[in-house]
């Protein structure tokens, strides 16, 4: 059988599972991920000794530490996913819910009734949770799903996918609810987003190319999950103390994840009280300073050094406004007021979290109408925006789009509706 027999054959059996799955009820659904979560806890020696061996693999293909961080499993990673699969199994039931009733003119009854989408396939690199939170929240919204991971846990990844998709079976769902594409072949990825009429959405999550990839040669819908160029903006009445604590938060309290701060703006007004101790932060931390001329002039105040063959500090360039680094790295600017921050957000963002720093409220207000991203927030870390600090449980994505799904998505988001209607004989004039 060819690989593209092989994709094919396994979207078949997903496609005839997710007829099944979407009669499911609320409890049989809610059953299954319970299973599946015991199964997770009881399963986690097995996962984490997979999952050693995609770290050691990484290790020696020189894989950067935040992307390591991602790759990591342990015991209480493996108990967290358990724990984020019995979150969205408390949550409400996103399938059935009646959205417009009416009765007709013509004495017809209306129903809008949310229903499963169908078959969700998944593209994914380096995050081998996404694993159980995809499976999981596809569980939840009575969709049968496809995983895609990445090869650098392609260990891990097989081995959730096999004790989830048990797990599920053994609870009674039907089986294909819970499949995984496990070759390494990258050619598998093109095929699955070529299965017109089998794979119903595509989600990839993972890089810019990635991401980019789906989009441009997908001939299936796609969700698209963006990459998080995400700033932090400290406006000349900001509370020196909190810009500290939410900039370090933000930046600092994982590197490799898409909500974590990339570039930090800072009144211009305010630079020489405000950033020093910010910078002393970042450099206690590890973290390269990429500044204008300003930052590197206040750093150096500050005792930052951009000399040597290991800099505190070194000159921005055009370039630095726009990268995601997933990495110790922050670009750091100096504005002219509110505006100014604004329109740079506006300009070098790629609409996934922003968060300005103001005691003003007006200024808190301007931003927050004016920036145009998913999550946006006043005196909060961009660190939040996640699906389970939402409330949403186990997300499948941060959508960085405009359509029906924007920001952390989960059930409700991989659900259409479909117009029911009850008559009594009616027929059209």
């Amino acid at each position: 059988m060819t690989l593209e027999e092989e994709v094919r054959e396994l979207a078949k059996f997903a496609k005839a599972a997710s007829v099944k799955l979407a009669q499911a009820t609320t409890e049989e659904r809610n059953g299954a991920l319970l299973a599946m979560a015991a199964a997770l806890r009881a399963q986690a020696p097995a996962i984490v000794e997979a999952n050693g061996e995609d770290m050691e693999a990484a290790r020696a293909a020189g894989t950067t530490e935040a992307l390591l961080d991602r790759l990591m499993l342990d015991e209480s990673r493996v108990f967290a996913m358990a724990d984020a699969l019995e979150e969205v199994a408390a949550l409400p039931d996103p399938l059935g819910v009646v959205s417009l009733e009416s009765t007709l003119y013509n004495g017809i009854e209306l129903r809008r009734v949310s229903v499963p989408l169908g078959v969700v396939a998944m593209v994914y690199e380096a995050r081998p949770n996404v694993t159980a939170d995809a499976a999981g929240v596809c569980v939840k919204s009575g969709n049968a799903c496809i995983l895609r991971g990445g090869s650098l846990a392609a260990r891990s990844n097989e081995v959730i996918a096999d004790v989830l998709a048990a797990a599920a079976v053994e609870a009674g769902l039907p089986e294909g609810s819970i499949c995984a594409v496990t070759t390494t072949d990258r050619a598998a990825t093109d095929v699955l987003m070529g299965l017109h009429g089998l794979v119903d959405v595509l989600i990839p999550r993972g890089g810019a190319g990635l991401i980019r990839h789906c989009v441009e040669h997908a001939k299936v819908p796609v969700i698209e999950t963006g990459t998080g160029n995400c700033h932090v903006y400290v406006h000349a009445s900001a509370d020196p103390a909190m810009a500290r604590d939410i900039i370090k938060n933000a930046k600092c309290r994982r590197y490799g994840v898409c909500n974590a701060a990339e570039t930090l703006l800072v009144d211009a007004a305010v630079a020489d009280a405000v950033l020093p101790p910010i910078l002393a932060d970042m450099k206690e931390a590890g973290v390269l300073v990429h500044g204008d001329t300003r930052v590197l002039a206040i750093a150096e105040v500050a005792g930052l050094s951009a000399a040597g063959d290991a800099p505190d500090v070194v000159l921005a360039d055009e370039a630095d406004w726009e990268t995601e680094y997933l990495g110790p790295e922050l670009a750091v600017k100096c504005v002219e007021g509110l505006q100014e921050a604004i329109d740079h957000v506006n300009r070098y963002g790629t609409k996934h979290s922003e968060a300005i720093v103001a005691s003003d409220e007006a200024a808190q207000d301007a931003f927050l109408a004016q920036v145009d991203a998913a999550a946006v927030y006043a005196n909060a870390s961009t660190a939040f925006t996640d699906g389970g600090q939402f409330g949403l449980g186990a997300e499948i994505g941060i959508s960085t789009q405009k359509i029906h799904a924007r920001g952390p998505f989960a059930a409700d988001a991989l659900t259409s509706y479909k117009y029911v209607l009850r008559g009594a004989g009616q027929v059209r004039a």
